[in-house]
C-alpha cells in the first residue's frame, strides 16, 4: 500500500518511555550533569547548615520543604548537617556546585546567585510535589544522586513586564519574580510609565500618580501605581532571588500620562487625557525647554534612590517629530547646537540624560532607536527588538545590545493560529516555543556586544476595550491568569536560550524535560497554556483516509479524541493509539491534565503555499460570511503589514456558483481609515482573482488593522475564496 507521509514534528521514541528513563529534568539546562546510582531522602531527621551569610536561603529551603512536605528541618552546624549550603568563589560569576549522595547534599555557589541557583536546580529533583502549598501525604520525598556543574552562559537573562498599560499589583509582581528566579532569570525590566499611566510615586510631582495613573470617569477608572514603599518592597524582594529589577524612564515619546499630569512637559502646553483606549501619543517631552531635563533630572533623583539596579532603562522608542518640528523651542535648540533634523534631538537628549545616570553612578539602557537618532558620546545598551541582526548596528556605534526581537520574545503574541487562542496582539504571526527557542543569539563572551536576552510581555491588548477585566467585587484575576497563559511555558524556552551556549541547544532534549515542568507550574497556581497532544505522523493511504498518530507532550497526562469534526471534552474517548479518519479534520484531540485542566484541540495549519505568489494569507469567506455581512465585510489583518508602504490586497474564488461584486476596500487603524481603494470587482467562477491596492501611512507597531469590503452585489448561491496581501 503506498503511504504519502507528512511529518509533523520530529519523530521521537515513546514519548513516556523517554520521561522514565530521564531522572534529570531541570529548566535550564546544567552545563554539566553526572548521575550517579542511589537515591537521597529527606525526612524529620534531615538537617540544614550553612556558611555565614546564608541564613536567609536556608530558611527559603526549609520553609519550600515545610509547605509541601510538613517537615520542620533543623539547622546545625555546618559540618554535621545532611544538607550543607556553602560558598566557592573560584566558581564562574552566578555559577554553583550541587552534589548529591546517599548520605546528604551540598549546594556550593560562587556567590550568593550560585547558591541560590543551586537550590532552585536542587528543587526541581524532587517530585512536582515539592511546589504543592498545604502539605503533600504518601509522597517519597526522594533527589536522584548527581553531580552538577552549572553557571550561566549570558549575563542578562531578563523579561520586561508592563505595568503601565495595566496595572499589576505588587502581590502579582512578587510571583512573577518567583517564576523567573525558579528558571534563573536575573533582570525584571519595569515598564513603568507609558501613555496610558505613571505607576510610581514621585513625591516632587505627586500629580504624576493622583492625575497621570488614572483613566476613565471616577466611577469605573483603570489604573493604580506603586508607592514608594511598595517599591523598596518589591526591591528587596527580587533581590533576595537574583532579580534585579530595572526601572523605565520612558522619553521623548510614550510619555503622555505626565503630560496630562503637567502639560508644560509638551511642546504645545496643551491639557490632554489620559487614553482608555490603546494608541501611541505624538505628543514628545519638549527637547528645547530647559523645564523638561529639570524634570528627567529629578524624576531620576527619586528613580535611583527607589532602585540600585546598576541600570536604569530611558525608553526611547517609537517617536514620531512633528511637535518638534513646529515647536519654537526645539528649532532655536536646533540652530544653537547646529541639529539639521529634528529626530536628532533625541540624540541630544539622551546624552543629557546620560550623563545624569552616569553622575549618580548608574548606566543607561534603552529601546534600539536611542542609538539610531543621532551620533552619541556616551556607551548605552539598547534593547534590540525590531531584528537578531540589528545587534551588528548596535557593535558598529560601539554600544552593548540585549536581544529582545518581536518576532522571537514578545509574548504578548499568541502560541498559535489554532482557533480558540487567546485573544492577543497581531502585528507579528505567533510564537511558539519553538520560534522562541530557536532564536539565533551571539555566544557570549567579555568582549561580545550581546549581554543577553529578555522578552518582553507587553499589556497594551487589555486597554483596547476587548479583553476581560478584573471585576475587584468578586475578586477576579483574569487578567492576571491572561498574562500567565501568554508568559508560560515561553519563559522556559528563553530562559534556557539565555543560559547555555547555542551548541548546547538541543530542542527535542528541552521537549522532553518540558514536559514534566507542567506539572510544577500546575502545582504553583500558574495558569500557564497546556499544550496540544504532539502530532507525530499522518499518513494518507490508498483509498484517500488519512492515519494520524499523536504523543502526549506532559507527563502524566491523557489524550482525549474525536473522529466527526467536533471539539473534544474531557469525557471523550482516550486516545491508545494511530486512528484513520475519512478527513484529516475530522480528527480533534486535546490534553487533559490530571487536574482537568485541558488544552485547545490539536489544530492542522492550512497550506496556502500554492498561493505564495499573492502574499500572505489574511481571510476566508464563506456562503455563511456572504449571508451574514450585508453591505461590508470586515476582517482583521493587523499582522500582516511590516511598516509604510504599498499594499496588494488580492481575492482569490475558490468555490460556490455564484458571484459577488466587492465595490472597493477600505484600510481602518483600529476604526479609523487610513487607506482605500474605490475601484470595483467582480469575483466568481468566471473571474476568479480580484485585487485592489492601498498605500499605508502612519504604521503603528501593536496597533490593530482591519480591511473593510464594500459588497454591492451577490448572487446566490454565494461563493467562498481567501484574501491576501503582499508588500510592492
Amino acid at each position: 500500500m503506498k503511504k504519502l507521509t507528512l511529518v509533523l514534528s520530529v519523530m521521537l521514541t515513546t514519548f513516556a518511555l523517554q520521561a522514565a528513563a530521564r531522572s534529570i529534568d531541570i529548566i535550564p539546562k546544567p552545563q554539566s550533569i553526572k548521575e550517579r546510582d542511589g537515591i537521597y531522602g529527606i525526612s524529620e531527621k534531615t538537617t540544614i547548615g550553612f556558611e555565614k551569610g546564608l541564613e536567609g536561603y536556608a530558611g527559603y529551603l526549609a520553609d519550600i520543604i515545610f509547605a509541601s512536605t510538613g517537615l520542620d528541618l533543623d539547622t546545625v552546624p555546618f559540618r554535621k548537617a545532611d544538607i550543607k549550603l556553602s560558598f566557592d568563589r573560584t566558581l564562574p560569576e552566578e555559577g554553583y556546585m550541587l552534589d548529591v549522595c546517599s548520605k546528604g547534599i551540598s549546594v556550593a555557589g560562587a556567590d550568593m546567585a550560585g547558591v541560590l541557583y543551586g537550590i532552585q536546580s536542587l528543587l526541581q529533583l524532587f517530585p512536582v510535589d515539592i511546589y504543592s502549598g498545604p502539605p503533600r501525604r504518601n509522597v517519597e520525598w526522594n533527589v536522584p544522586c548527581v553531580s552538577i556543574s552549572d553557571f550561566p552562559e549570558r549575563p542578562w537573562r531578563g523579561m520586561m513586564l508592563d505595568v503601565a498599560r495595566y496595572f499589576y499589583d505588587v502581590d502579582f509582581v512578587k510571583k512573577y519574580v518567583d517564576m523567573m528566579a525558579m528558571y534563573k532569570m536575573n533582570k525584571l525590566q519595569l515598564h513603568l510609565i507609558d501613555d496610558s499611566g505613571w505607576r510610581v510615586e514621585i513625591r516632587k510631582y505627586p500629580e504624576l500618580t493622583s492625575v497621570g495613573a488614572w483613566a476613565g470617569a471616577q466611577t469605573d477608572r483603570l489604573g493604580g501605581y506603586y508607592t514608594q514603599d511598595e517599591i523598596r518592597e518589591l526591591v528587596e524582594y527580587a533581590a533576595f532571588r537574583n532579580v534585579e529589577i530595572v526601572p523605565e524612564l520612558e522619553f521623548p515619546a510614550h510619555i503622555l500620562s505626565a503630560v496630562v499630569a503637567y502639560p508644560w512637559l509638551c511642546c504645545t502646553g496643551e491639557q490632554h487625557s489620559l487614553p482608555e483606549q490603546h494608541f501611541i501619543s505624538r505628543d514628545l517631552i519638549c527637547a528645547g525647554k530647559e523645564s523638561s531635563y529639570e524634570f528627567l533630572e529629578n524624576v531620576l533623583d527619586e528613580l535611583v534612590g527607589l532602585f540600585p539596579s546598576e541600570y536604569v532603562n530611558i525608553g526611547g522608542d517609537e517617536a514620531v517629530y512633528d511637535r518638534w518640528n513646529e515647536c519654537p523651542h526645539c528649532q532655536a535648540l536646533m540652530r544653537r547646537e547646529g541639529i539639521e533634523d529634528a529626530s536628532r534631538l533625541q540624540g541630544y537628549m539622551v546624552d543629557r540624560v546620560t550623563d545624569m545616570l552616569k553622575e549618580r553612578g548608574r548606566k543607561a539602557v534603552g529601546w534600539e532607536e536611542i542609538i539610531m537618532r543621532g551620533e552619541l558620546k556616551n556607551r548605552v545598551t539598547a534593547l534590540v527588538w525590531h531584528d537578531v541582526a540589528d545587534s551588528l548596528k548596535v557593535a558598529r556605534a560601539g554600544h552593548k545590545a540585549i536581544l529582545t526581537p518581536a518576532s522571537h520574545t514578545y509574548f504578548d503574541f499568541p502560541e498559535s493560529n489554532t482557533p480558540g487562542e487567546v485573544k492577543a496582539a497581531v502585528w507579528m504571526p505567533p510564537i511558539s516555543v519553538r520560534k522562541c527557542y530557536d532564536m539565533p543569539v551571539n555566544d557570549y563572551s567579555d568582549e561580545s556586544t550581546v549581554l543577553g536576552v529578555q522578552g518582553c510581555f507587553w499589556t497594551d491588548q487589555f486597554i483596547h476595550g476587548t479583553m476581560l477585566q478584573e471585576i475587584g467585587l468578586i475578586d477576579e484575576n483574569r487578567s492576571e491568569r491572561y498574562a500567565e497563559y501568554l508568559t508560560f511555558p515561553r519563559l522556559l524556552a528563553l530562559s534556557e536560550i539565555g543560559w547555555i551556549s547555542n551548541a548546547e541547544r538541543d530542542y527535542d532534549d528541552f521537549t522532553v524535560r518540558l514536559g514534566t515542568h507542567y506539572g510544577r507550574l500546575e502545582k504553583l497556581d500558574c495558569g500557564f497554556r497546556v499544550p496540544e497532544p504532539r502530532v507525530t505522523s499522518l499518513e494518507t493511504m490508498d483509498d484517500g483516509s488519512v492515519s494520524i498518530a499523536v504523543e502526549p507532550s506532559v507527563v502524566g497526562s491523557v489524550i482525549r479524541y474525536t473522529t466527526d469534526g467536533s471539539y473534544p471534552t474531557v469525557h471523550s474517548a482516550v486516545y491508545e493509539g494511530p486512528v484513520t479518519v475519512a478527513v484529516r479534520d475530522d480528527f480533534k484531540a486535546i490534553t487533559v491534565l490530571p487536574s482537568g485542566k485541558y488544552s485547545l484541540p490539536v489544530y492542522f495549519e492550512p497550506d496556502y503555499s500554492s498561493y505564495k505568489e499573492y502574499g500572505t494569507f489574511v481571510a476566508k469567506w464563506s456562503p455563511e460570511t456572504m449571508l451574514r455581512c450585508g453591505n461590508i465585510w470586515k476582517t482583521e489583518c493587523s499582522g500582516r503589514f511590516r511598516g509604510n508602504g504599498i499594499y496588494e490586497i488580492t481575492l482569490v474564488w475558490t468555490g460556490g456558483d455564484g458571484d459577488v461584486e466587492f465595490s472597493g476596500v477600505d484600510l481602518l487603524k483600529k476604526d479609523l481609515k487610513v487607506a482605500g481603494d474605490v475601484g470595483m470587482c467582480r469575483i466568481g467562477k468566471d473571474n476568479r482573482i480580484c485585487k485592489f491596492e492601498v498605500t499605508l501611512n502612519g504604521y503603528e507597531a501593536g496597533t490593530p488593522f482591519f480591511l473593510s469590503f464594500g459588497i454591492s452585489d451577490k448572487t446566490e448561491p454565494y461563493t467562498e475564496g481567501l484574501v491576501f496581501i503582499r508588500s510592492k
